[in-house]
C-alpha cells in the first residue's frame, strides 16, 4: 500500500500499524511525538491499535517550549 509520510509517498506492506511506521521511520521520542493521519489527531491510549490504510496522509509533529 502506498501512504504519505512527512510529504513523501512512501511503500509499505498492508496492515501496518502505526507503531511499526513509528519505528520503521526512526522516529524521534517516540512517546513524545503527535500523530495527525488525514490531519485528524491520533490520541495518545489510539496509537498501539492504529493500523493505517492505503492512500493515508501521515504526520509526525513535535512541539516545543520555550521563550523568555
Amino acid at each position: 500500500m502506498k501512504i504519505t509520510v512527512a510529504g513523501e509517498m512512501k511503500e509499505y506492506k498492508e496492515g501496518l500499524t502505526l507503531p511499526e511506521l513509528i519505528e520503521l521511520e526512526n522516529v524521534e521520542s517516540p512517546l513524545y511525538v503527535t500523530v495527525s493521519i488525514n490531519d485528524e489527531f491520533v490520541r495518545t491510549e489510539d496509537k498501539e491499535k492504529t493500523v493505517l490504510k492505503d492512500g493515508d496522509n501521515v504526520e509526525f509533529l513535535y512541539f516545543m517550549g520555550g521563550g523568555c
